[in-house]
């Protein structure tokens, strides 16, 4: 059964796994994958620094727009754009926040953009510790901005989530937890980023009820 990664609850269908609005997620699939999983110990962190997966946002698939742009527009509706950006500079919209069900209008600016945020569901960070300190830095760069593995979300939920893997963080809006593990699991399968174990029995415990 493919569940649908929406905001107003999931429903059943037979749609493949993609990203963005009207996204689905393969919840079998999801498990197969994960017990491919490699299972490994937590790296050390040292090392780590944003910089390391490329400048922030980089505009990497040449469309003239920045990867924050991209996903706010692929994420939020009634979107406004700034005059002269040719569509691509989101200045408001509204998002149907996945990890909490609330709703939250988005304005640009400098006291005010904050609310809205892209969050990495496999974070740079957990990245780092589980493979990533051995990638090519195209590689990374590629990771960073992969809209598989980008969402915009609730801004102070996403500064709580932080660097946490699925053994220490879970979106508080328990529909979503399904579709959240499912991206989890696609990610790192792309990249072969590996799982603990606290983090592989976490997952399975929320896919075995989906």
């Amino acid at each position: 059964m493919t569940l649908v990664a929406g905001c107003g609850g999931l429903d059943a269908r037979t749609s493949s796994p993609t990203s963005g609005k009207g996204s689905s997620v393969d919840v079998a699939d999801a498990r197969k994958k994960l017990a491919k999983l490699a299972v490994k110990g937590r790296a050390p962190r040292t090392g780590f620094d944003r910089d390391n997966f490329g400048p922030a946002w980089s505009d990497v698939d040449h469309n003239g727009c920045d990867t924050r742009n991209d996903i706010l527009k692929r994420d939020l509706r009634d979107e406004k754009f700034k005059p002269g950006t040719h569509d691509c500079i989101v200045v408001s919209g509204v998002l149907d926040d996945p990890y909490s069900g609330k709703t939250i209008d988005f304005k640009r600016g400098q006291d005010t953009s904050t609310a809205v945020q892209i969050d990495h569901l496999v974070p740079l960070s957990d990245a780092w510790q589980k493979g990533a300190q051995q990638w090519a830095a195209s590689k990374r760069k590629e990771f960073a901005n992969d809209p598989l593995n980008l969402l915009a979300v609730d801004g102070p939920l996403n500064n709580q989530k932080s660097d946490s893997d699925a053994a220490t963080w879970l979106p508080p809006r328990k529909d979503y937890r399904c579709p959240y593990i499912a991206r989890q699991v696609e990610v790192k399968t792309k990249y072969e980023v590996w799982v603990t174990a606290a983090e592989k029995t976490a997952m399975e415990g929320i896919l075995s009820s989906c």
